[in-house]
């Protein structure tokens, strides 16, 4: 789904995002809500940057990428967490890039993205580069989610990869799911760094 926000920017540097799992729901200017068998997925944009509500049979999290007031840590690399029966995995790339490869790459992820079942774009006004985009999948007993903050002004792309291990009970379906990151197209890869 992709979506035009009617407000601009409140994280205008790649180097102003944190990372939290202790904040409850923040103010969305776009949602999608998603159930992935047992477990219930909100992807949000926020006008800081995005959040993800996951609500299972097991507990839940809410994961939280932006710049806030007050909150001055730096966006960490990797996470790695046992969240009451699951495992929480994160991580984080920063990636700056020549004026025609950002504005390449950010128009590869947004039609990505906006054409995926539980995908959620949005654009902010002043430049078509300018956005947030998450994008969601179960896999077993996993769900996994990925996103894309572009910083226009600075040609930067903020990567981030999320996988709860345990947050979902395996549930055979008749449907197909389509992979995120590594199994899914190459247009949406990310290299992370070692």
């Amino acid at each position: 789904m992709l979506t035009t926000i009617n407000t601009t920017f409140t994280d205008t540097r790649a180097g102003d995002l944190t990372w939290s799992l202790e904040r409850g729901p923040q103010p969305a200017l776009a949602t999608l809500d998603l159930e992935l068998a047992d477990t219930s997925v909100q992807l949000r944009v926020l006008g800081a940057s995005h959040q993800v509500l996951l609500n299972g049979s097991r507990g839940g999290c809410a994961e939280t990428v932006a710049c806030l007031a007050g909150d001055n840590s730096p966006l960490p690399l990797g996470v790695s967490r046992r969240l009451g029966d699951y495992d929480y995995e994160f991580a984080a790339h920063v990636e700056t890039l020549s004026a025609g490869s950002f504005a390449g790459r950010a128009q590869e992820l947004l039609a990505l993205v906006a054409e995926h079942p539980h995908g959620l774009a949005a654009l902010f006004p002043g430049d078509p580069n300018a956005f947030t985009a998450l994008l969601a999948q179960r896999q077993g007993g996993q769900v996994h989610w990925r996103t894309w903050h572009s910083y226009p002004q600075e040609r930067r792309l903020v990567a981030t990869r999320t996988r709860v291990v345990g947050a979902l009970r395996a549930v055979e379906t008749t449907g197909k799911s389509t992979p995120v990151g590594d199994r899914a197209s190459s247009r949406c890869d990310v290299t992370f760094g070692s």
